[in-house]
This record gives C-alpha cells, structure tokens and sequence, in this order.
C-alpha cells in the first residue's frame, strides 16, 4: 500500500511538471537553442567515437499504433502519447554514451539528415506558448526514460497483475520485482523490456543521463514534414561532442 500511495503521490509531482513549461539553458528560445545536439543523428559510429561518443544499437522498439510514449517509465507510465504519430512497426533505437552516462537517446523512422527540427508536445501542450528562457520536457523521478507504444501500457498493468499473483501479501514494485534484473545485465544501462512473453509491446528503457530532472525531446524532420527520427538530449553533451567533461547539473 505505501508503494502505491507514493507513486501516486509521484505521478501528481509528474503530471503538474508535464504541462508546465520549465527553464531552458539558453535565453531566446527556438529549436535550435533548445539542443546542440542535433547532429548526432547524422555522424557515423567513427565520427562519434572520434568525439569520446559510443553508440549503443540497442534493438528495435515495437510500436503497435504508432503513438509513442517518452516517459520515465516507473514514475509516469501512463504519460499521454506524443501528438505527432508515426507508422506502426519495428524501429531502431540507438543510445549516445558520453563520460559514462547516457547522453541522449533516438528512435530511427527512416533514413537521412533531418531537415529540420520540432520539439515533441503531448496534448495541452503548445510551443508557441513558450516564453524566451522556457521548454517543455517529460519529468524523470526513477532516473530512467523510455520509449514505448501507447499500448504497451496495457501489457505493463498485466505483468504487473501476473506478479502480484505471485506474490499477493507482498507491495509490488516494478523495478525491484522485473526491470531491475534486466537492466544489471547491462551495467544498468538499458534494457529492452518486454512486459509479457509472447506479446507484441515491448520498452526501451535507458538510463535518463544525470537521472532526475525534466528531458526534452525532439522529432528530426525531412523537409516534407516526415519524421525521420525521435531524440531525447539529456543535457550531458554540448555540440554532439563528449571530449569536453560535463557539466554538473
């Protein structure tokens, strides 16, 4: 029961956060001050392995109905989806690692350098409502982020069902109870979390860069309007380049 009562102590904290816009670290706000790391997407492995910036190909996410969640996924799994849709299907997600952590994160749609780029909203959400020194971005209060069809929610709320049938005197926790095991065997990283056997939905879950905090994320757009890539910064890096040591945030 107290695990309960503090994730929905948590998910109040998260929803007030998902609709209010918080300070970005560049006066003047637009797109391109928003992240200086945009170029990621377009540099090969070599190129950011030149930078001190590893690649991790981390396996593809299933989008069932192609509404996506970026999300922490313990504190705020049922975070709308964002408003921009894309096909549904199988897509790459690769992890930008810098200075030991996790820098940034993106899904690939289809290939090719972004022509431009958008910030990501969910509904209720507006840019142009931003003033100057503003951004909007999802809250991480598990320091972890993820990716995930909007569906895939339904098969969390089911293993979660499975495991406390399994155990039914017991507080569940998600973490403790199934991700963690999946995210040791990778230094706690990532892990590409499937919640039920058999079952299209899965989650990319990775470890949110300085972990708690509020992440933006953007949509890499071709110059018809067609997204080519989603990416979350995590505020590690500055210019797509590792080789300068972070800022503590």
């Amino acid at each position: 029961m107290r695990n309960r009562m503090m994730r929905a102590a948590r998910l109040l904290l998260c929803a007030a956060a998902a609709h209010a816009p918080v300070s970005a670290s560049a006066a003047g706000w637009d797109v391109g001050k928003a992240s200086s790391n945009f170029e990621l997407v377009a540099l090969s492995d070599g190129e950011l392995a030149a930078r001190l910036i590893s690649v991790i190909h981390m396996g593809n996410v299933e989008l069932t109905s192609g509404r996506i969640v970026a999300a922490d996924p313990l504190a705020q799994p049922d975070r709308p989806a964002l408003t921009r849709t894309v096909a549904p299907g199988e897509y790459p997600v690769a992890l930008y690692q810098a200075s030991g952590r996790i820098a940034a994160a993106g899904v690939r749609f289809a290939e090719g350098k972004p022509d431009h780029w958008e910030l990501a909203v969910v509904p209720g959400q507006d840019p142009a409502t931003l003033k100057d020194d503003e951004i909007f971005g999802y809250p991480v209060d598990a320091g972890l982020g993820c990716y995930m069809d909007a569906d895939t929610l339904a098969r969390i709320d089911e293993r979660q069902a499975q495991v406390q049938a399994q155990k039914p005197d017991a507080d569940i926790n998600y973490y403790d109870d199934v991700l963690a095991s999946e995210l040791d065997a990778n230094k706690n990283h990532y892990a590409l979390h499937r919640p039920i056997a058999g079952k299209k939905g899965n989650v990319a879950v990775f470890w949110s860069g300085w972990g708690d905090g509020v992440y933006p994320v953007f949509w890499g757009l071709d110059k018809d309007g067609r997204p080519l890539v989603l990416l979350t910064d995590f505020g590690v890096i500055e210019n797509a380049d590792g080789r300068r040591e972070p800022k503590v945030q």
